[in-house]
């Protein structure tokens, strides 16, 4: 365990499509909302300084997904223009229980944090069944094909959960999709749907080309 507080039972979210945070990730946000400036003056006031990261979902509770990730606040900056920057690192992903009513002008809820406790381990996941080498070749084509950059030499030198995590945040996926990644019960279990879903995306772009 590696934090200094308890998890707490109501947490401020933070509701961003596309925007993910996976377990021992950071997340860099950009704060210019004014009810988010106002979440973020709050948190930081408060021990535990976490907002839950979470995606609006369809049918879910209040058009919210169910389950979502909590950041600690550990770095800011204020911009001349009155912008935040801001790093979340991840702590735990959490279980929506309810939304809370209340005076902030940004959503509360009550979450839960059980089945998520290996989220609050400092030690990397494993992916025992991980080979690097085709996985490489696959995303090298998936970033051409949509014509993405990544620092490869820094891709490479990464381990799995690393390299699997932040491709998960990072990856141009639907909002489905990346929330499918987010739930993921295991590090092995995300891995393999992202080859699925990078397979999917080549096999898409091949047969456009065939098309045309």
């Amino acid at each position: 365990m590696r934090r200094g507080f308890d998890l707490p039972e109501t947490i401020p979210l933070f509701p961003l499509p596309g925007a993910v945070l996976m377990p021992r990730a950071r997340l860099p946000l950009q704060i210019f909302e004014p009810r988010y400036l106002q979440m973020v003056e709050d948190v930081l006031k408060t021990p535990a300084r976490l907002i839950g990261m979470i995606q609006p979902a369809e049918g879910g509770l209040d058009a919210l997904a169910q389950v979502g990730c909590a950041g600690r606040i550990g770095a800011f900056s204020e911009l001349d223009d009155g912008r935040l920057m801001i790093s979340l690192r991840a702590i735990s992903r959490f279980h929506l229980r309810e939304i809370q009513p209340g005076f902030t002008p940004y959503i509360r809820a009550r979450v839960g944090w059980s089945g998520y406790e290996g989220d609050l381990s400092s030690d990397a996941e494993r992916d025992p069944g991980f080979a690097r080498q085709p996985f490489m070749a696959r995303l090298l084509r998936f970033l051409k094909l949509h014509e993405l950059s990544a620092d490869w030499d820094q891709a490479e030198a990464s381990d799995e959960e690393t390299l699997i995590n932040s491709l998960s945040m990072m990856l141009p996926f639907a909002v489905e999709e990346k929330q499918a990644l987010l739930e993921c019960a295991t590090l092995s279990a995300r891995r393999e749907l992202l080859e699925g879903l990078l397979e999917y995306a080549l096999r898409a772009g091949d047969s456009e080309e065939t098309i045309q």
